[in-house]
Order: C-alpha cells, then structure tokens, then sequence
C-alpha cells in the first residue's frame, strides 16, 4: 500500500509523535512542547522505502535494545540535514551532522540523536536487506560522509528532489528511485568512489596536517571528524595518511605532544602544572601523557619544564 500523510495541521505533540513513533519504530523521546505546536512532519512510504521531512522540534530521542526487541524494523535510514544540526550516536561511531553532511544509520541497533527545534532534515527509509545485499552489511555502525562535492552532493540533490516530487510518482517508479539512489548511498558511505586521483594525495595530506594541527587540543579529534571537516571519506583519509606512512592516531598523537612541549618550554605556561598541560593538549591522563611524551622526545615532560624558556614562546 502507497501511503502520502502530512501532519503540518497537527496542533498537538502527543500526535506528532505518534506519527514518529510509527515511522522510525518505538523508541525513548523527549520532544519539547511549545504553544502553538510547530513541528512538521511529512512522508510518503510503499511497502519496501519511506522518505520523510521532518522539523521545526526539539527531540532528544534513544532507541535502545528494549525498543529494537519489541519492535524491531529492519531499516537502515539516511539523514539528510537541510538547517540546524544534530548529534548522533551508535556503537563507536558519533559526531554532529548538518548541511552538507549526511548519516546512515541502522535501526535495529542503538542509536541516540537529538537536535534543537531549528533543525530540518529529510530521512530516507530503506530496507536493511537491501543494504546489506549491496556489500554493507559490515557497516552496522552509522556512517558520515559529506554531500559537499561529488557523489555525496549528486545524492543530497536526488534525496531532496525525490521528496519534493515524491507525491507526483507512482509506487512503482518511487521504489525503483529509492533502489537507485540507494545504490549510490552504498558506494559513499563505502567510500568506492570518494578518493581523488593519487597526484592529489599530497595536497589533501597537508590538508590533514594543517586540520590536525588547529584542533590537536580537542580530545575528541578523530579520523571520522578530519574526514567530515575535509568532506572525504574516512576510508580515503586512511589511504592518504598510509601512503605517507603514518596514521591518524599517530598523527594526533605527535601533533599534541609538540604542542606540549611548546607549552611544557613556554614561560607564558609557567603557572601551570604539568598535568593541566597534558589536559589542555588533548591528553585523556598523565600518565598516558608522560610515557608518550619520553618515548617521544627521549625525556620526561619534567625535564622539558625544567628547560623552560625565559621568554614567552608561540
């Protein structure tokens, strides 16, 4: 059955979040009522895909194993985010999307996801099936990749253009465009075809660096986040950094143990202590700090101190 709802005129949030509920499984939400009631949702679903739009909400949503058990949907779904952005989180794998941006997430395995009322997005809705008919089935956890440039903008544009017309198509040709664009959400989110020729390599390995090197101090810099932030895949940016001989973890690593010992040199830094140092670095302990930093520089963080500069120092 070929279904076309729109609740724009639902008043109430008990409703909107029925309709939710209904086309993203059970799950624990916290949606923030306002007066009057704005949130928007519209989809269209056949029996097999589902395309949805969604805003104008704050939610703060967990579908944890106990909803996944009760009712479980066998979908993955690809968000598409139009304004505002959202966090989402399953297994290891978590960040922020916005514009530009999109995720792929599996719904029968945990995920949370929250956003603010000004975030707008399309969802797309597909069997998990299918997926992992196309080679994912490796990819449980979500997926990140950039609808900047390249295959990742074709598919933002096909996903927005589909909803915009999905009324107007039969249910026969609205699968056979899901089947499509699903083909080429898989090959992304693979990575299969997000890699520049091999002459680029080098520009983006100084891209990586200079990334790297304005954001060592955050403790949450990864390989998932250089790779949003650069708009490559993940699976590009390993390639790029092997072929130089490193890793992204080895990377971020050095890059923050040289700006200690900047700051372990700088008399600008002399008021602090050596573990508030390794904190403002990035560094998750002292301890873990110290050894990295002697096996990198052949001496303790102590004795870098104790050379201290008399001078402030960059």
């Amino acid at each position: 059955m070929y279904h076309h709802d729109s609740v724009d005129s639902v008043r109430s949030m008990d409703a909107w979040r029925d309709a939710f509920v209904g086309l993203h499984g059970a799950n624990l939400i916290t949606v923030a009522d306002a007066a009057p009631w704005a949130g928007r949702l519209e989809w269209r679903q056949s029996q097999a895909y589902g395309i949805a739009l969604c805003g104008g909400v704050r939610v703060d949503l967990r579908r944890e194993r106990r909803h996944i058990r009760s009712d479980p949907r066998g979908t993955y779904e690809l968000l598409v985010p139009l304004a505002g952005a959202a966090r989402v989180a399953q297994g290891r794998s978590s960040g922020e999307i916005k514009p530009g941006f999109m995720g792929l997430c599996d719904m029968d395995r945990p995920v949370a996801f929250a956003h603010d009322d000004d975030f707008v997005s399309i969802a797309l809705i597909v069997p998990g099936k299918e997926v992992d008919r196309r080679g994912m089935a490796a990819a449980r956890e979500s997926q990140v990749f950039s609808g900047v440039s390249g295959l990742g903008r074709v598919i933002r544009q096909m996903v927005t253009t589909l909803q915009e017309e999905c009324e107007r198509l039969p249910e026969t040709v609205f699968d056979l465009a899901c089947e499509h664009l699903l083909d080429l959400v898989c090959l992304a989110a693979g990575g299969a075809t997000d890699s520049a020729p091999a002459e680029q390599r080098a520009t983006v390995e100084a891209e990586i660096r200079r990334h790297v090197r304005r954001h060592a101090c955050d403790p949450d810099l990864n390989v998932a986040g250089i790779a949003r932030a650069l708009g490559w895949s993940t699976r590009y940016i390993q390639e790029v950094l092997k072929a130089a001989d490193t890793t992204s973890r080895d990377l971020i690593r050095r890059e923050r143990l040289h700006l200690a010992r900047t700051r372990l040199a700088s008399a600008s830094w002399a008021g602090h202590s050596i573990s508030e140092i390794a904190y403002s670095c990035g560094f998750g302990s002292h301890a873990s700090f110290s050894t990295a930093f002697r096996q990198e520089f052949g001496m303790t963080p102590r004795d870098a101190s104790s050379r201290r500069a008399s001078g402030p120092v960059a």
